[in-house]
């Protein structure tokens, strides 16, 4: 791996060979359950054959044709089609980008220019990507203090705190806010809240950005994060499970906000890939399968099995919110001993970048019964043993 840039001095470094379903085949044969789904990306499990023929498809017909926006490129214009016949009719205009964190860039731009104003703000202990303005509202001090002067005005709130909801001014051009917590460990906030959040911003003329990044496509047991809180977004950010299995990412507003990047200056946000063709035609059927398959009724049920599974004195507490799960620990080394154990015996998973004493369980929605039995049961073995 020397000639691949790292990003941590201790990779899991697991050389994985095939990917189907839920599982996952090493070099040598050994095979895993993958209960993190590539960081909440594969809802409906690797290589879904349905997303595998549309990929084939695209493949025979073109790939990269021109930068986007300039040429009429059906996978782009069927998918977003797609996403918004099953979103709220405000979210009608997709703009397709490579990653959640480009969705992030393009949305805090589409709000600076949509406003006038240049006040962002965001929540401790949010993630959101690490590109330059992404970062900047980012959750955390010890991520972004290497990399300053990063955005100037910037404020950071307390997630799920009413009395924060008051530094939201007309000076204010959008809230960032995740639907649930990822990175924080899975913490959901209350429904009050989150509709105190929608009325402040609209009595303030500031834009709700919702980062759905990790929360949609089923992840919650809604298709929407969003739709638990009874609240839409002015813009709603996606990635990840976006692309089936593709790198793709989309931020999504009402027309009359997007047309906003059309005009003075022309060509206000631009990309050369995002929304390539093979990644929409991967996503639009990945999105098809999930709903024509009803993965996401499933998912209560799923989550309501690994609960009563995961009943341990070494655990402390678990939060969920759907099938995403944050299995806390005493501390992180006792976390980490227990995902080592798991990888060790076939049951791959990981921590979370705010709460590294919590094990992350986001698995793909189509995980069965037995794997989640199987699963549970090397966990268990785990905590007997540290």
């Amino acid at each position: 791996m020397r000639h691949i840039a790292q990003t941590s001095p201790a990779p899991l470094a697991l050389e994985i060979v095939k990917a189907e379903g839920c599982t996952l085949t090493d070099a040598s044969g050994k095979t895993y359950i993958d209960l993190i789904g590539g960081i909440s990306v594969a809802n409906v499990g690797h290589r879904h054959p349905v997303v595998i023929d549309a990929i084939q498809k695209q493949l025979d017909a073109y790939l990269h044709i021109m930068v986007y926006g300039e040429f009429i490129e059906s996978p782009q214009v069927q998918y977003a089609k797609l996403l918004t016949e099953h979103l709220p009719q405000n979210l009608n205009s997709v703009y397709f980008t490579n990653s959640g964190a480009e969705a992030v860039e393009g949305a805090m731009k589409l709000a600076k220019r949509v406003t006038g104003r240049t006040q962002l703000i965001a929540f401790n202990d949010s993630y959101h990507g690490s590109t330059q303005g992404a970062l900047s509202i980012m959750g955390d001090e010890y991520w972004r203090q290497a990399y300053r002067p990063l955005l100037p005005d910037v404020l950071h709130l307390r997630y799920n705190h009413f009395e924060s909801l008051g530094e939201i001014s007309n000076q204010t051009a959008c809230v960032v806010v995740e639907t649930v917590q990822a990175e924080a460990g899975v913490i959901a906030p209350a429904k009050d809240w989150m509709k105190a959040l929608r009325k402040k911003c609209t009595e303030t003329g500031t834009l709700l950005v919702m980062d759905e990044i990790q929360a949609g496509f089923g992840r919650t047991g809604k298709l929407w994060g969003f739709e638990n809180f009874d609240v839409v977004p002015d813009i709603l950010l996606l990635g990840k499970a976006l692309g089936g299995g593709m790198p793709l990412g989309a931020f999504i507003a009402d027309k009359p906000l997007m047309d906003k990047f059309t005009e003075n200056p022309v060509l206000g946000h631009i990309t050369t890939f995002g929304g390539h063709p093979v990644c929409c035609a991967a996503g639009a059927a990945a999105l098809n399968a999930l709903l024509a398959e009803k993965w996401i009724d499933t998912v209560q049920q799923k989550k309501n099995l690994f609960l009563s599974l995961l009943n341990h004195p070494a655990i402390v507490s678990i939060r969920s919110c759907g099938l995403w799960l944050a299995i806390e620990f005493a501390s992180f080394e006792r976390n980490k001993m227990v995902i080592d154990y798991c990888i060790s015996n076939g049951v791959l998973t990981d921590w979370f970048l705010f709460a590294p004493q919590c094990m992350r369980i986001s698995p793909p929605l189509i995980i069965t019964q037995e794997q989640i039995i199987e699963s549970c049961e090397v966990i268990f073995q785990a905590c007997n043993n540290f």
